[in-house]
């Protein structure tokens, strides 16, 4: 690097944070709106309606029921809101047997620790239990008796709990958005597979296994996802009629995560198949253009699923799925010009492969193993 080139680093440093906080920020303004109205509602119901002198706890249960996780799942507010109101509600029992304290206090997380663990195996009902409890015994009591802060911790999981019932996201977006993004890491490594074959470079086939290992931890996470979309779209009235198809999606994902996991193996051992020189020159230019092939269907795939409009969805994922069923047909060793026991197990392979694409482009996994030339 130049001398000239270097004092560009922290600009252009500074530029991609800047960038990438505006992009979270603007990602992050229907949240905010929603989690403002609950605190600052709860607390003004509990202060003027119930006539509680400064119900922080009443704002603050709400916010923390609500949070900024990636998704607002049914489980995680009443884990996080139940939490909250218990260890409000354990601080203002023992408080009003033993007062407040130094002693009172070790006991009381003690105490709350031990009930969380008993009651549910999640690390943030047992935080918030604690915590809540805590600042109960070391803050002073309020006006209106022991139990009026438990009350308030009720009245803002409540108001958590309406806010995601009936003002929840469209459980359809995130879903299609990572599964589009997934499908198209999925295409990456295919080409990159491909690329290593027409290179004859089985540190290309490596890096895309590598490519295709990190992807795991994005698909357990969409897959934590999509367990609290398909609780929104049960039990939201605005979007009950979407539960169907939500539950299809968490399907498809599982297919996909079969396919990842499926070209992983394939990659290992396409890197051995090119130091050992097993492909004729013939086979090496089939496989390398099956492999471009399939990366392109996946990725209109990923387009067709990630489109929220359903006859455009239908039309593109038929597209799709009549690209894949092409490529099903030809995946015989004889056809690609494979002879050698280990080619062979690359096509038998991207076969299995190619059912979990065809299962996931919404085809009947019989009609998808039919598909494939009889061995």
């Amino acid at each position: 690097m130049s001398e000239s080139a270097r004092p560009l680093a922290p600009a252009q440093f500074l530029k991609r944070r800047v960038r990438l906080g505006l992009r979270r920020s603007y990602n992050s303004v229907l949240p905010a709106l929603l989690i403002t109205f609950c605190s600052v509602g709860a607390y003004y119901f509990s202060s003027v309606v119930l006539g509680h002198k400064g119900p922080l706890f009443a704002a603050t249960s709400a916010i923390i029921a609500l949070g900024f996780s990636r998704d607002t799942r049914l489980r995680r507010v009443l884990e996080v809101g139940i939490g909250c109101t218990l260890g409000i509600t354990v601080g203002d029992t023992l408080l009003h047997w033993l007062g407040s304290g130094f002693w009172q206090a070790a006991l009381v997380v003690f105490l709350s620790v031990l009930l969380a663990r008993f009651l549910d195996s999640g690390v943030v009902f047992t935080t918030q239990l604690a915590l809540q409890s805590l600042l109960v015994v070391l803050l002073p009591a309020p006006v209106g008796g022991p139990f009026t802060r438990s009350l308030d911790a009720v009245v803002g999981l409540c108001f958590a709990l309406v806010a995601t019932f009936l003002l929840p996201r469209d459980p359809r977006r995130e879903p299609k958005d990572d599964l589009k993004v997934m499908l198209g890491e999925l295409a990456l490594v295919l080409r990159e597979c491909g690329s290593a074959l027409s290179y004859n470079d089985s540190r290309m086939a490596w890096h895309a296994l590598v490519r295709a290992r990190n992807q795991q931890h994005h698909i357990d996470s969409m897959r934590a996802g999509l367990r609290g979309s398909v609780e929104i779209a049960r039990l939201s009235p605005l979007y009950r009629r979407h539960l169907d198809e939500v539950q299809d999606l968490a399907q498809v994902l599982e297919r996909v995560d079969y396919a990842m996991r499926t070209i992983r193996i394939l990659a290992r051992r396409l890197s051995s198949v090119i130091d050992h020189a097993v492909l004729s020159d013939a086979g090496t230019a089939q496989l390398a253009d099956v492999l471009n092939e399939s990366a392109t269907a996946i990725e209109e795939l990923g387009a067709a699923l990630s489109d929220t409009q359903s006859s455009a969805t239908k039309a593109s994922l038929g597209h799709a799925r009549d690209s894949l069923a092409d490529i099903a047909t030809r995946l015989h060793p004889q056809t690609l010009e494979i002879t050698q026991m280990e080619g062979e197990t690359i096509v038998l392979l991207f076969r299995t492969l190619m059912v979990d694409l065809l299962e996931a482009a919404m085809m009947d996994p019989t009609e998808a193993r039919e598909l494939l030339p009889r061995l």
